[in-house]
């Protein structure tokens, strides 16, 4: 298991900071470009941010908006659940709770 030092290195802090970046850019593109749809909304067409009211542009921008979504929310449970792992394999550590003992008669 690599060290806590050893993984928060200047070349990894940067590479987070980069995919950061893109991720917002992406967000912030697609978030601009369904202002159209906003923009150019016609009622006779269907419901407001249904599938059928919009073009087919639009259609891709609203479901890579939401796949990007979906994949955020991923990463962030994988990074608590890597962070989680981590502390419950160190030794001596705030987190030891997480290890019930099956007899409590020993303690």
């Amino acid at each position: 298991m690599k060290s806590l030092s050893s993984l928060l290195t200047l070349k990894n802090i940067l590479i987070g900071f980069v995919l950061l970046l893109l991720d917002a850019v992406l967000h912030i593109f697609l978030g601009i470009y369904l202002m159209k749809y906003d923009d150019f909304y016609d009622e006779s067409e269907g419901e407001y941010w249904s599938l059928a009211s919009m073009e087919v542009d639009e259609k891709i921008a609203y479901i890579a908006l939401n796949v990007s979504g979906i994949l955020n929310v991923i990463a962030i449970v994988y990074i608590i659940y890597r962070i989680i792992i981590y502390f419950k394999r160190r030794k001596n550590t705030n987190l030891q709770y997480l290890d019930y003992p099956k007899d409590t008669s020993e303690y």
